[in-house]
């Protein structure tokens, strides 16, 4: 038979045993020694719950369960209670319909497929702050509501073996109609406009958050549990209430707590049952992970049951046999042999940090600590390149601290890729999500870390609220602003090699900003760092290039090519390298898209120095005029001859040691550009045929063979080797230009032709001439016969004797 106490005894009588809201009798029984709570902790007048763990000593076997110290209290024990549950009548239970919104809510949470659902305790966690952050506003005017428990902490417990998880804290608590009103509608949460949210966006196919877009909170604890349990006790109550619900049901209950052993000072508690597939929850080091990444920071110490250990000697039992051993020695005094064990128990631990560095004035903290927090943070083994830390104020308020690598993580070289988990997002140092795509910064930032604390941000904060809130758009505004004054530190350091080795890792990223962003490009172009004529094996920046101009020159010079070496020796510098002109070398495949996307740096623009009308401050009309006259007919018979393949010949200003160049129009790809856009696995072929249409060959008229060809011309314009010579000209022009010929083996047959004229009898030894053998041959050839010459023999006379 159960013992009823005085205030079931007080409620029967009130209510007779039943109650207008489908009231039930039940009698709750109490299990335990009424000196300890269900968390396995010793309770103290003032409502402290304390370890089990007296003087440093424990007993029984080491385990992953709670302890059981013989009768004294029980650890770790199930305490239920439901409406079926109870056997006499005691305590009235209320039941409550959910409202329509909130049941199809419910259904969709405890149905719908999530790809993430750790998010639970984060939300309770959340929920239990605010719990505590409105106590901690209230007793300012109202100390007597901190009467009874003074400390303001989250406690979380867990039970393997029944897969339950308590999380308790000692907050404001709920009042009997706040229960009601809280749990059972959710006010002002825009349930209906959240529900067609949802159904449009799956209707787009998209993946919907339903925790991260209209706060659902207390109710993604049924993402894990398929009953939940809330005790709460508010200072403004005498009574402490309870709320049940369950997954699937469309009602909840409410009743009075009774139990002494359940009675909380002040707060909440809530015990989720775990459903099947998700008791893994329960594992200690997993709860204590998930505080870690999602609540870190949260300004109330949050306190997690944990196994523990220390080592402590004990004495081992003598062996026999050495006993024996050991006779002749019986009046020596033995020393005991002991041996060292590790003594586990449990008690709280505690697992955050209350004061994130970003909320520390920057003045105290120091390099180490930022180092030490970027390492720890972000899973780095080497020290930044350089942090910022900063608090925005105004129109929105938040504190950041970004930082820029040392170097580009290993195997991620992609910068196409702008999603990346290096930007931390925190809502009232609550974490919220490190994935983004592009919400906070542009993919060419995309490299910079760091964290980033709002309390303007709702505290469930989805990707589609990211990309349509006005107060991330500002955000994202001042965090590039500050990356940039970043790196421009780096750039102004002392030490030369840091921005060396920043550019060397992310000056790639740098130039697609320069593409990409159009409003940066004045904070952009400061930054980008070239080879140049005059700087072979050093970098140099813009400002340097300005600083070294002419007096006369007017604007900045460049020339595209694959590599610094095919970019000195390029026959487009010739006259540049004569008048000292510095001209920049572009080798990265990315460099002329960027440059060309700046047009200007400081009102002088880019110029191309491989394309056509080239200006180099040294035009003399009269003297051009004269060319013309003299070589006009020379660049209309060549024309004639190229045909097609060439817009038009026309007079150089640019060569002095070559015969001439082929160069590309104002308008179209230069001869690098055109190489890159064949080598793209995707390119339009009639897009390639149009940019590269046009193209200008230029002929040096100083040149011998220039000034060759035109008394050729003059003489016999028909001439066939004369024409010949034009196209290997032409050929020969195409690739000291950089351009590709279209058949390479016809250009080596006209080569191999033209080595064979000029190396032709040059050291082949030639024959003696012999006549007798020349008229031989002649005779052998019209076949007459050869006349037989026969020796005659002279006798000396008498007077040569």
């Amino acid at each position: 038979m159960h013992r009823l106490s005085r205030r079931s005894v007080t409620s029967l009588l009130r209510y007779g045993g039943h109650h207008h809201r489908h009231a039930a009798a039940a009698a709750a029984s109490s299990i335990g020694s009424p000196t300890f709570n269900q968390l396995g902790g010793e309770k103290d007048v003032g409502g402290r719950w304390y370890s089990v763990l007296t003087n440093a000593t424990c007993s029984g076997p080491a385990s992953t369960k709670p302890l059981k110290l013989g009768n004294m209290f029980p650890l770790g024990v199930r305490y239920e209670s439901t409406a079926s549950d109870f056997e006499t009548p005691d305590v009235p239970v209320e039941k409550y319909e959910y409202q329509a919104e909130v049941s199809r809510l419910m259904d969709l949470i405890v149905n719908s497929l999530y790809s993430n659902k750790e998010v639970f305790l984060r939300e309770l966690i959340s929920n239990a702050s605010d719990a505590l952050d409105k106590l901690r506003f209230l007793s300012v005017t109202q100390p007597e509501l901190m009467e009874g428990s003074p400390d303001l902490d989250i406690r979380i417990q867990t039970d393997q073996e029944n897969g339950i998880i308590t999380l308790t804290d000692s907050g404001i608590g709920m009042t009997h109609q706040e229960l009601v009103d809280s749990l059972g509608t959710i006010a002002h949460s825009g349930t209906a406009k959240f529900l067609k949210a949802l159904k449009d966006s799956k209707d787009a196919g998209t993946d919907s958050n339903l925790i991260g877009q209209f706060g659902v909170g207390f109710y993604s604890a049924f993402l894990v549990a398929d009953k939940v349990v809330v005790s709460t006790k508010s200072p403004k109550s005498d009574k402490q209430y309870v709320w049940e619900g369950e997954a699937n049901s469309s009602s909840y209950i409410v009743r009075e707590e009774t139990d002494p052993e359940k009675l909380l000072p002040r707060g909440t508690s809530i015990k989720l049952h775990l459903k099947r597939d998700d008791k893994g929850f329960t594992h200690p080091e997993r709860i204590e992970r998930l505080v870690k990444n999602y609540s870190q920071f949260v300004s109330f110490p949050i306190y997690t049951w944990q196994e523990k250990g220390y080592t402590k000697e004990v004495e081992v039992d003598e062996d026999p046999s050495e006993a024996k051993t050991d006779g002749a020695d019986a009046n020596v005094e033995k020393k005991k042999k002991t041996k060292k064990i590790v003594e586990k128990y449990w008690d709280w631990e505690l697992t955050n940090e209350t004061q994130p560095i970003w909320l520390r004035n920057p003045k105290e903290v120091t390099t180490e600590d930022y180092n030490e927090f970027y390492k720890k943070a972000f899973n780095e083994y080497l020290e930044p390149l350089a942090s910022s830390h900063f608090t925005t104020e105004g129109e929105v308020e938040f504190r950041s601290i970004l930082y820029v690598p040392a170097v580009t993580p290993m195997g991620k070289e992609d910068i196409v890729n702008p999603k990346t988990k290096n930007i931390r997002l925190y809502v009232k140092r609550v974490f919220i999500s490190d994935d983004f795509d592009g919400e906070l910064f542009p993919r060419y930032l995309s490299f910079v870390k760091g964290v980033v604390d709002s309390n303007d941000l709702p505290l469930n904060v989805s990707r589609e609220i990211l990309q349509e809130s006005r107060i991330v758009r500002i955000m994202r505004k001042r965090l590039v602003r500050k990356a940039f004054d970043m790196i421009q530190g780096i750039s102004l350091s002392e030490n030369r090699e840091d921005y060396e080795k920043f550019w060397e890792n992310f000056g790639k990223h740098l130039k697609l900003g320069c593409i990409e962003d159009r409003e940066n490009h004045k904070r952009l172009a400061p930054l980008l760092r070239f080879f140049s004529s005059q700087s072979e094996q050093e970098m140099i920046s813009l400002d340097e290039y300005v600083e070294n101009m002419k007096a006369d020159q007017k604007d900045i010079y460049y020339i595209a090519a694959d590599s610094v070496t095919s970019a000195k020796n390029t026959p487009f510098l010739e006259r540049l390298y004569e008048k000292e002109l510095e001209v920049l070398f572009l080798v990265d495949p990315i460099d002329e898209v960027a440059v060309t996307n700046l047009k200007s740096y400081k009102d002088k623009n880019f110029v191309d120095i491989s394309k056509e009308d080239l200006d180099i401050g040294d035009k003399n009309e009269e003297k051009e005029k004269e060319m013309k006259q003299e070589f006009g007919h020379i660049c209309d018979w060549m024309k004639k001859r190229l045909g097609d393949k060439v817009a038009s010949v026309q007079i150089s200003n640019r060569l002095k040691t070559s015969p001439c160049v082929l160069v590309s129009g104002k308008f179209g790809w230069s001869a690098n550009m055109e190489r890159l856009m064949k080598a793209q696995s995707v390119g339009d072929s009639s897009s390639l045929d149009f940019m590269r249409s046009r193209r200008v060959f230029e002929i040096n008229p100083e040149h011998p063979i220039i000034q060759t060809l035109s008394a050729a011309c003059n003489s016999n314009g028909d001439d066939e080797e004369a024409l010949r010579a034009i196209d290997l000209l032409y050929d020969t022009a195409l690739i000291s230009s950089g351009f590709t010929p279209e058949s390479p083996s016809q250009l080596g047959g006209k080569i191999y032709e033209m080595m064979s004229l000029a190396l032709a009898n040059k050291w082949t030894p030639q024959p003696a001439f012999n006549m007798h053998n020349t008229q031989t041959h002649e005779a052998e050839v019209v076949g007459e016969p050869q006349p037989t010459i026969e020796a005659e023999v002279v006798e000396p006379t008498s007077s040569q004797k």
